[in-house]
Order: C-alpha cells, then sequence, then structure tokens
C-alpha cells in the first residue's frame, strides 16, 4: 500500500484528501505546515508528498527545491488553488500539478501516475 504525505495549512482540505485517499486505498499522513518536513520525509518515508503551493509560514514551491535537493526520486505533486503557478519556473521541479477541487478525480489519477512511475512492481 502506497503511503502519501498530504501537505497543507487547511484542515479541511486535509481532512478531505485523508478520507478520500484511505478510500482509494492509500495509506495516508499529513502535515499542516512545511515545518521540519524534510524530517518528516526522512522519517515517515512516504511513496509520494501532495504539496500546498500557498500556506501561511511556508513557500510550496521553496519546500519543493528543498525535497527535490534531498530526495531526487520522491515524486510531489503540486497541489494549489490557483493554475498561475503553473507558469513559475519552480513548478517545474514537480512531477504532476493539480488545481485544488473537491473532485478529487484529476488529482487521484496523478497519483496512480506518479505512483505507476516511481514505484517497483507490485506482485
Amino acid at each position: 500500500m502506497a503511503k502519501i504525505l498530504v501537505v497543507d495549512d487547511e484542515e479541511h482540505i486535509r481532512l478531505l484528501y485523508s478520507e478520500e485517499l484511505r478510500e482509494a486505498g492509500y495509506e495516508v499522513i499529513t502535515a499542516d505546515s512545511g515545518y521540519k518536513l524534510l524530517e518528516r520525509i526522512e522519517e515517515e518515508k512516504p511513496d509520494l508528498v501532495i504539496l500546498d503551493i500557498k500556506m501561511v509560514d511556508y513557500d510550496g514551491l521553496d519546500l519543493l527545491q528543498d525535497i527535490r535537493a534531498r530526495f531526487y526520486d520522491l515524486p510531489v505533486i503540486l497541489s494549489t488553488a490557483y493554475d498561475t503557478f503553473k507558469e513559475d519556473a519552480k513548478s517545474i521541479a514537480a512531477d504532476y500539478y493539480v488545481v485544488k477541487s473537491f473532485d478529487l478525480t484529476e488529482l487521484k489519477k496523478k497519483i496512480a501516475m506518479a505512483l505507476e512511475t516511481h514505484l517497483p512492481e507490485q506482485d
């Protein structure tokens, strides 16, 4: 079972993503900010990170650069309410980019695609 780390400062988003992704068969852990995020990734060893771009104390694009520097192969899906960030050069480092929605169909598709590419075949 793949483990997904959801990083978002909005509690309702963390709850929505957790519930839906657990129902889809994933193990889900959450973080409400980028505080000690690299240590958390080190400890929890998630298979994928869903990262909010605009958080109160942290810039998700800067966190993405930090994640890429230390965990090069870890798939990261940027999740944001604004599609303007697609233009930001820093967002290129993400595997996928999803605009937040209460319909998680698109997000689930991207998760499946990212995990398919990064996880070894399960027998």
